[in-house]
């Protein structure tokens, strides 16, 4: 159903407040280092601050700290923060608080009984020791194979005061602080009067809680809200016009077509790129996702400082290339029954097709008709697909086990740009069973080790993204999007982003 906003409200800037539809059922606490659901993560943001934050470009930029300095190869960064910071009430913000907020993450990480690290345990990978000499300074003894400037990164995390970082509904530092909160049906936040910047102009903004997208979007088209999030490929049917504007984001999920290198028919590199010259990632994003899928031919986001664009001249579609290549591989159609096969030296006819395995996804219902597309693209220069749709749970087991082919997955990425899981030999992401001892020695050492200035990092990295088109291990096809839809334009930065849907709501002015 096409969602119609009344014709009486005119699109225009945002005044002193804001109502926000979102979907939220599992949040009955504020525990900002726990969170448990994507809209409620973009709440979070507005109220508490990390030491550093990503600019529009994902270049690592000064929150809490004013500045940081390296020292000793990486070893050991020392953070600056800013004078008179304080939390919402009033009290002072030191480095004390910092300190505090990353040991509680750290312990919980440790903790060898808990299943679930913590959504930010991934510090564990790159903090060794944390301490505050002063009030002002923070001191971060690198872990050694994380002594790189990704590690800026992994200070992302929310700040929370040293007696509250265990308990629920702790002060925050950010723009707003949350006024009331009723779970499950609302949670209304006030401009922070103890904000180091200056004041917001939208001093209210309300959050209304739905069970369902359906309702969130029912609530948008009958005026109760004035601004909905959706992942919905629904929410696509919304363009900018005069009474709603279409505000679409980039999520963090990375979406890829993995290939089984101990699988003879794809251990060839050849026959991998033949793959990624048949697939035309374009035509699969427009069509199934509506162009809410943003084309990548990397791991790291295209808007990021770091990605490579030479990437985007050569991987490119062309099914010609794609065909020489399998012929120079030794692969014809001897019985012309469109499927590729090559005579094997046992004397038996080998056929080109492979299992492609698809998992159910709950937010992503339209994966399998990305997996069609796949089996019609590679079918058009003769690469025989047979779907094996599966169960989450057990594509999981597939996938550890590398019982397949080709596999249509989703990776969530990282806030550090860093995607050795998916290209180091026996990591956790490595599905494929990729092994380069050239890579693994551009991340483990090269990258992770000696990359801790701006240029030296970024150049690794596009070395690695250089190494990755020419192995080919994997194809990359498209990050997944989202969009904000609103009556009130509400800011003015360039990428609102998911976890961040209300990013510079606290700095527009109109």
């Amino acid at each position: 159903m096409l969602l119609i906003p009344p014709l009486s409200v005119n699109a225009g800037n945002v005044g002193i407040s804001l109502s926000v539809g979102i979907q939220s059922t599992k949040t009955f606490t504020i525990r900002p280092l726990e969170p448990l659901e994507r809209d409620v993560r973009s709440i979070y943001s507005l109220v508490y601050e990390p030491l550093v934050t990503v600019n529009d470009a994902y270049e690592p930029e000064g929150c809490l700290a004013e500045s940081w300095l390296e020292s000793n190869n990486g070893r050991t960064w020392t953070f600056n923060l800013r004078s008179n910071l304080t939390f919402s009430d009033g009290s002072p913000l030191t480095a004390s608080d910092v300190v505090a907020t990353a040991n509680a993450i750290l312990e919980r990480a440790a903790d060898e009984t808990a299943a679930d690290k913590g959504y930010y345990g991934n510090l564990r990978y790159f903090v060794d020791r944390i301490s505050a000499p002063d009030d002002r300074t923070v001191v971060v003894r690198t872990k050694s194979n994380r002594s790189y400037y990704g590690m800026l990164y992994a200070m992302t995390f929310p700040v929370l005061p040293a007696a509250e970082v265990n308990q629920d509904d702790p002060m925050g530092s950010g723009p707003y602080f949350i006024a009331d909160f009723a779970p499950g049906f609302y949670i209304t936040l006030e401009a922070n009067p103890n904000w180091w910047r200056s004041p917001p102009q939208v001093t209210q903004i309300t959050f209304m809680c739905h069970d369902t997208q359906k309702a969130v979007m029912e609530s948008y088209e009958y005026g109760r809200v004035n601004t909905v999030f959706s992942r919905s490929i629904a929410a696509a049917q919304y363009r900018s016009g005069s009474t709603s504007l279409a505000l679409d984001y980039r999520t963090s999920q990375l979406e890829m077509l993995l290939m089984n290198q101990t699988y003879t028919k794809l251990a060839s590199p050849g026959v991998r790129m033949a793959i990624r010259y048949a697939l035309d990632p374009d035509a699969i994003a427009e069509s199934v996702y509506m162009g809410t899928a943003y084309r990548t031919n990397t791991p790291i986001n295209p808007d990021s400082w770091l990605y490579d664009s030479h990437a985007d001249e050569t991987v490119v579609h062309d099914p010609d290339e794609a065909r020489r290549i399998l012929e120079s591989e030794g692969w014809g159609d001897s019985n012309e029954d469109g499927v590729l096969d090559r005579l094997m030296d046992n004397g038996e006819l080998q056929e080109l097709t492979l299992r492609l395995l698809v998992y159910e996804e709950p937010d992503n219902d339209v994966r399998f008709q990305a997996a069609d597309m796949i089996k019609s693209q590679l079918g058009a220069v003769g690469i025989g697909v047979e779907i094996a749709n599966a169960t989450y749970t057990d594509a999981q087991t597939r996938l550890s086990a590398g019982n397949f082919h080709l596999a249509l997955v989703a990776f969530e990425m990282d806030p550090c740009p860093d995607p050795g899981f998916l290209l180091t030999r026996g990591n956790t992401g490595n599905y494929g069973r990729y092994r380069s001892e050239a890579m693994d020695e551009l991340i483990n050492t090269s990258l992770r080790k000696e990359a801790y200035t701006p240029g030296t990092f970024r150049d690794r990295m596009v070395e690695i993204q250089e190494l990755l088109i020419q192995d080919c291990p994997f194809v990359c096809l498209y990050y997944r999007g989202g969009t904000v839809l609103t009556r009130y334009m509400y800011t003015t930065a360039r990428n609102i982003r998911e976890y961040e849907l209300l990013r510079g709501i606290e700095l527009f002015r109109r």
